[in-house]
């Protein structure tokens, strides 16, 4: 199979990066800033910022359709559509692009923030309340949980991941 020349890019990353032009063959490679690659936004500086804000924005649409066209908004139906159709958004592949700025947490948790609110049995409540009587856990702790899952698999060897590349060698 072919590389496609025109798919094929660059990102320079780094301070001291000098920012050469690659080749393949007589084709010089373009370069980018940023790039999408399986749902994911890998920016040069490769902070997570930008993939936030899309995660966001895109689960704050479903969550303003859901809003608008969900009458009856008790926790038997909102929960579960917050569940199947937002949540994946917030979470799709945390482990790659997990925020670590406060103000990238914060934007995510506004999302199951404004969820919790639209039930109106329960909207009157502080949020960690909230959250207690939907037995549901921030996203900041999902995201955790899920990074130790992830780091379980490798070092058991479940994953197709090399776990030496965790470990350090004691004898060398």
């Amino acid at each position: 199979m072919l590389f496609n020349l025109d798919k094929c890019k660059v990102i320079h990353m780094g301070h001291n990066n000098s920012n050469e032009n690659y080749f393949m063959g007589n084709h010089t490679l373009a370069t980018t800033d940023e790039e999408k690659d399986l749902g994911v936004i890998i920016h040069k500086s490769l902070k997570p910022a930008r993939q936030v804000s899309e995660s966001t924005k895109k689960a704050n649409q479903i969550l303003g359709i859901i809003a608008r066209n969900i009458h009856y908004k008790s926790t038997d139906t909102i929960l579960p559509l917050y569940k199947s159709l937002v949540r994946p958004h917030l979470d799709y592949c945390s482990q790659v692009w997990n925020p670590y700025y406060k103000k990238d947490i914060i934007q995510l948790e506004k999302v199951q923030r404004r969820m919790t609110r639209l039930i109106p049995a329960i909207k009157d409540y502080p949020y960690e309340t909230r959250l207690k009587m939907l037995r549901l856990s921030t996203l900041e702790t999902r995201r955790f949980r899920n990074d130790l899952i992830e780091m379980f698999k490798i070092v058991k060897e479940m994953d197709k991941t090399s776990h030496s590349l965790f470990t350090k060698t004691l004898y060398g």
